[in-house]
C-alpha cells in the first residue's frame, strides 16, 4: 500500500487533507497519511491511540478502514466511532484526551472526501501545526516501525456527544417551539434527532437522510441557493426557526420565522452575549470579516473582543492563548471553550434555541439590536495576478481621510463610516471581498470601486 512520491497527489490544504475519490482520496494515500500520523504523533510524544470518525459519504468506510491499517502498522491502537458529525469528533478526542481523524469533505460535493486531524484535546493540526510534517513524512515514504501491530476498536459515544452537548445549555425552561431543520443529507440527520428528541419542540425533517450523493442540494449553506428548501417550509409551516447544517454538521446557519437567512455575525453576536452574562468580562474572538456590529455588542456587554484572521487553526490557537470563552467566524464555524475550544454547529444551535425559548419574542425582534450594518456577504473574482491587484487596492483607499491599513489576514481598510477586507483564497485564484458600510447606498458604491480595480 505504500506509494512512490509521484503517486501523491497534492490535496494538504490550509487545515486539512482535501481531493478527489477517484484519483486522489485513495484507499492507498489514506494508508499512507495513517503510516505518517502516527510518526508524527509519536515525534508530538501524543497518546498512541488514535479516534476516527467518518461521515456519510460512500467512500468514507473504506479510506477510514485503510488509515486505520496504516496507523495500526505503525503501532498506534485506534478507537472506530463510526458515523459522526465532525464536532462529534472532536468531542472523542477532547473527552477521551486522544488525537483524532475525521474523514468528511464537509460541504465539497460528492466526488470529494477528506480527512480532518487534531492532537489530544481537540487541538487543531493545519498547515502551520503539523499538517506540512506529516505531508512531508507521506512524500518521504514513512517506514512501517518494528513494533507490535496496534489494536482497532469500537466505540459508541452519540449518547455521551449528546449528553455533553445538552449539559453546556440550558433548554430545560424553553417554550414549545416549532423548528424546521434541513440536515441536507449531511451528518445533521443522524445527530440533529438524537438531540432534538430531549427538547420541547417540534421538528420538521428535511433531507434526514444519510446521502453522500446529496440528491436534493449541495450540504453548503453559506450559499443562498441552498438555503431555498429551507425558508420555504419555515413559511408555510409557521416555524419559529429554522437550523441548516453543512455536510459534516460543523457549521450552522439561521433563517428566522419570516424565512429570511440570518447574518451569522448576528448568530455570534448573540452567542456571546450569552456566554458573557455566565463569563463576565471574558475574551470573545471573532475573525476580521466579521461585522463590525460583533466587537461592540462585546464591549457593551463587558467583554474583550478579539481580533482574528479567518480559519480554525487561527481561532484555535488565538483561544487557547487567550483564554477566550467563545470565538466566532462570518463563515457559520463557532468555537466554545467548555467544548475544547473546538467548532460545534449543534452547540451554536443549541444557543439559539434556547435564546429563543427562553423569549416571548420571536427571533427576528431578538437579532434585531444586532442588525446595525449592511453587509456585502463574500463576493469571489478570479485574478491573475493577486498581490499586484492588492497593492493598487492600497494605494487607491490608504490614503483617504480617516483610513487605517491593516494586512492581518490579506488587505483590510477601515474608516469610521465604512470597511472591506480583500484576500486571496488559499486553494484558487481568487481574491475574497467583504465590505460593510451604515447604508445601503454607501455600501454600494464601495463595493463597485473596489470591484472596478479587481477587475481591472
Amino acid at each position: 500500500m505504500l506509494m512512490n512520491e509521484s503517486e501523491i497527489p497534492d490535496i494538504f490544504k490550509a487545515y486539512d487533507i482535501r481531493g478527489l475519490v477517484e484519483n486522489q482520496m485513495t484507499p492507498d494515500f489514506a494508508f499512507s497519511v495513517g503510516l505518517a500520523f502516527a510518526r508524527f504523533l509519536e515525534m508530538e510524544r501524543e497518546p498512541g491511540t488514535i479516534v476516527i470518525g467518518e461521515d456519510m459519504r460512500p467512500s468514507s468506510p473504506e479510506l477510514a478502514e485503510a488509515f486505520s491499517a496504516g496507523a495500526t502498522s505503525n503501532g498506534m491502537d485506534v478507537i472506530r466511532i463510526g458515523l459522526a458529525s465532525t464536532d462529534m469528533l472532536y468531542f472523542a478526542s477532547g473527552r477521551l484526551n486522544l488525537p483524532g481523524a475525521m474523514f468528511t469533505a464537509s460541504h465539497n460535493p460528492a466526488e470529494y472526501n477528506g480527512i480532518k486531524l487534531c492532537k489530544s484535546g481537540a487541538r487543531p493540526i493545519g498547515s502551520e501545526s503539523g499538517l506540512q510534517v506529516i505531508e512531508r513524512f507521506v512524500r518521504e515514504g514513512s517506514p512501517i516501525a518494528m513494533r507490535s501491530m496496534g489494536v482497532e476498536r469500537n466505540q459508541d459515544l452519540l449518547d455521551d456527544y449528546v449528553s455533553h452537548l445538552l449539559s453546556l445549555v440550558d433548554l430545560s425552561e424553553i417554550r414549545p417551539l416549532k423548528i424546521v431543520i434541513d440536515a441536507g443529507n449531511g451528518m445533521g440527520g443522524y445527530t440533529a434527532p438524537e438531540v432534538f428528541s430531549r427538547l420541547n419542540a417540534e421538528v420538521i425533517e428535511l433531507y434526514f437522510e444519510l446521502d453522500g450523493t446529496f440528491p436534493n442540494h449541495e450540504a453548503n449553506p453559506i450559499d443562498p441557493k441552498n438555503m431555498k428548501a429551507l425558508q420555504k417550509s419555515v413559511i408555510k409551516n409557521k416555524a419559529d426557526i429554522g437550523l441548516a447544517f453543512d455536510g459534516d454538521a460543523d457549521r450552522c446557519f439561521l433563517v428566522n420565522e419570516k424565512g429570511e437567512i440570518v447574518n451569522p455575525s448576528d448568530l455570534t453576536c448573540l452567542i456571546a452575549s450569552r456566554e458573557l452574562q455566565k463569563n463576565p468580562g471574558s475574551s470573545i474572538i471573532y475573525n476580521l470579516i466579521s461585522s463590525r456590529s460583533v466587537p461592540e455588542i462585546v464591549e457593551e456587554n463587558g467583554g474583550k473582543p478579539l481580533r482574528s484572521r479567518v480559519g480554525h487553526s487561527y481561532i484555535k490557537a488565538m483561544m487557547a492563548q487567550s483564554g477566550a470563552i467563545f470565538g466566532g467566524e462570518h463563515s457559520g464555524h463557532f468555537y466554545f471553550k467548555d467544548f475544547w475550544c473546538a467548532d460545534s454547529g449543534m452547540l451554536a444551535a443549541l444557543h439559539a434555541v434556547a435564546a429563543l425559548g427562553e423569549s416571548k419574542s420571536p427571533l427576528s425582534k431578538i437579532l434585531k439590536p444586532y442588525q446595525r450594518y449592511f453587509s456585502s456577504g463574500e463576493i469571489n473574482s478570479t485574478v491573475k495576478d493577486a498581490s499586484k491587484v492588492l497593492i493598487a487596492i492600497e494605494e487607491e483607499f490608504g490614503h483617504r481621510e480617516g483610513a487605517t491599513v491593516d494586512h492581518l489576514d490579506g488587505l483590510t481598510i477601515n474608516t469610521p463610516n465604512w470597511w472591506f477586507n480583500v484576500r486571496s483564497s488559499n486553494t484558487e485564484p481568487l481574491l475574497r471581498l467583504n465590505a460593510e458600510a451604515p447604508t445601503q447606498a454607501k455600501l454600494d458604491r464601495i463595493q463597485k470601486e473596489v470591484l472596478t480595480l479587481i477587475h481591472g
